[in-house]
């Protein structure tokens, strides 16, 4: 890599010739604004609000695609380009369903922060607008045009990180809208739930169909007994929504938050239970196959997305996955037998909510095999940025709250649970406890460094005893569809394979805080902050793997008996099937 000489400014500076006009301004603290643009993802300069001007151009240049060359003379922030960016937002906005004082995306809107820092007028240009499509029936995804400014990063989210290419341009000129193929519902068009589209979306023209206010009338039924369930992820990323640092560990105001706004009778218990759980049932089962000559490689089921994906684009791998249910699954039909029997409840007047990383989860949990004897699993989901909202709603100071414990008994968890939010921490835990069974004692090397990382493929061979384990581990939808069809070929021979089905795994859920753009564009890698605070969790706890979780062994030894069991597989496990992608699911 070599080097060139640019002014910026009218101020002489050196930086690398593989740099864009974008990239070399941030490097010496000038901001460029943007909005169509996303790092490695979507690059195309359409909205042109980052152009400058550069010294012998024709016109003016967009700096987020230009490289920089030997001797360029650029211009930031001339009354020219000024002039340029706010008509271009300008237009924008007269074709926008400026709601703001009721939209969900209010403070983090990047419309709404460049339309302030411009000094923009909304009304500057007036005229038709184009026709709204709001479609609100999916469990997961609402669409709604009018605030959609098609800068395209949902499509190439869609295409690039869930692999599928559900979202596109349609029709031409003035009617032009980002939607799927002939204006099917996004659960008819082969959505895999992720929410990545979501996370893409600078205003709120994505975003996830909310649960809040079933939850709320819930909470205000007497006849109800709610509980929380708070999936590791979480814990690693709420904290943003009220300024604290990226990665910082909230566990215990989630707690306190989530007992305030419940009341007095409400349990607020941990998804993490459900991850020790599911090891127990998901490591035992590849010992299983392993020992048993069943189908491999064994593929996790945790993630809903994944699920989706497998279902509809990749059937054939369908005897490949595990039958277990997911964390949050396993945690409300387990909180519904055991626990209802344990304290002389009545399932049916529980009310299970769960706090999610993912938007998947709202439709996971309506999946007619998610129910045990006609009762279902979960009742609600909500993401993290729902359980921000509800925060804010019921005038709760997060920040300064005490830090409080989860219910006994279900709130107890080992390390091996937390890790679950991370990509690679699946397979970390599945292996603690594996390697402890098929060695016949406990191991105090626990740490599977291998697997940990966002490189999009991990692999490794771990040695337990005489057995070699060969694993991979695979985050993001287009990924795993790569490794499916190298499995399928033969090309790659795995014993058990971790996918996640958003990168980086449950820390950059669909429901995760939204990310400034400017930010993912720096080049920080959120799902390393937040994994990071889920590994320190990991590290804190002084049970660090699930099968040692006493109440999960209690639980085992008074109801369930040993792991897949006939009563665990009743309860804990359960099937997948062949859809089609174009059809009502």
């Amino acid at each position: 890599m070599g080097v060139v000489h640019i002014t910026l400014n009218g101020m002489p500076y050196v930086v690398p010739d593989t740099y864009t006009i974008l990239e070399a301004a941030r490097e010496v603290g000038i901001k460029i604004p943007t909005l169509c643009f996303l790092k490695d993802l979507n690059e195309t300069g359409a909205c042109r609000v980052c152009v400058v001007e550069v010294k012998g151009a024709r016109s003016l240049v967009t700096a987020c695609n230009m490289k920089v060359s030997e001797g360029m003379e650029i211009l930031t922030h001339s009354k020219r380009i000024l002039n340029a960016r706010k008509t271009t937002v300008e237009l924008l906005l007269a074709n926008h369903n400026i709601e703001c004082t009721t939209c969900n995306r209010n403070h983090n809107c990047e419309l709404k922060q460049l339309s302030n820092d411009l000094n923009c007028k909304s009304d500057r240009f007036e005229g038709e607008r184009r026709e709204t499509i709001y479609r609100d029936d999916s469990y997961s995804i609402v669409r709604d045009t009018s605030k959609c400014i098609l800068c395209g990063r949902c499509i190439a989210a869609c295409r690039e990180k869930a692999g599928v290419e559900v979202l596109a341009f349609n029709q031409r000129g003035f009617k032009t809208y980002i939607g799927p193929a002939f204006e099917m519902g996004m659960d008819q068009a082969g959505c895999i739930h992720c929410g990545q589209c979501v996370n893409a979306c600078p205003t709120a023209a994505l975003s996830e169909h909310s649960n809040i206010e079933e939850v709320i009338q819930a909470i205000n039924d007497p006849n109800k007994i709610v509980v929380f369930q708070v999936a590791p992820a979480v814990r690693a990323a709420l904290g943003e929504e009220f300024g604290l640092p990226f990665g910082t560990r909230v566990n215990g105001k989630i707690a306190a938050s989530l007992r305030r706004i419940g009341g007095p009778t409400c349990k607020v218990f941990d998804t993490n239970f459900g991850a020790d759980l599911t090891i127990m049932e998901e490591a035992y089962e590849l010992i299983e196959r392993i020992n048993k000559d069943g189908v491999l490689p064994m593929i996790t089921s945790c993630s809903p997305g994944w699920i989706r994906l497998v279902e509809q684009y990749r059937p054939e791998i369908i005897p490949n996955l595990s039958s277990c249910k997911s964390p949050q699954q396993m945690f409300g039909a387990i909180l519904k037998s055991y626990w209802a029997e344990k304290n002389s409840v009545n399932p049916t007047t529980i009310y299970c909510v769960s706090v999610m990383p993912c938007i998947a989860k709202k439709s996971e949990l309506k999946r007619e095999e998610m129910n045990v004897n006609g009762i279902q699993d979960v009742d609600a989901s909500i993401t993290t940025r729902e359980l921000a909202r509800m925060i804010r709603m019921y005038g709760l100071d997060f920040v300064n709250l005490p830090d409080e414990d989860f219910d006994h008994p279900l709130g107890e968890y080992s390390g091996a649970g937390t890790i679950f939010g991370a990509t690679g921490g699946v397979m970390e835990a599945a292996l603690r406890t594996a390697a402890d069974v098929l060695s016949g004692q406990s191991l105090d090397a626990i740490e599977y460094e291998a697997v940990r990382g966002v490189a999009s493929l991990k692999e490794a061979t771990i040695q337990i005893g005489e057995l070699s384990l060969n694993v991979a581990v695979v985050h993001g939808g287009k990924q795993a569809l790569d490794i499916v069809d190298q499995i399928l070929s033969g090309e790659k021979k795995y014993h058990f394979v971790e996918v996640m089905g958003c990168s980086g795994g449950c820390v950059a859920g669909g429901g995760q805080p939204h990310v400034p753009a400017y930010l993912y564009n720096s080049g920080l890698d959120i799902r390393a902050e937040r994994a990071k605070a889920l590994y320190e969790d990991d590290e804190a706890r002084q049970i660090r793997k699930s099968h040692e979780n006493p109440v999960i062994k209690a639980m085992y030894e008074e109801y369930l008996g040993t792991p897949n069991s006939h009563k665990a597989h009743q309860l804990l496990h359960t099937t997948y099937h062949k859809k089609d992608v174009y059809s009502s699911q």
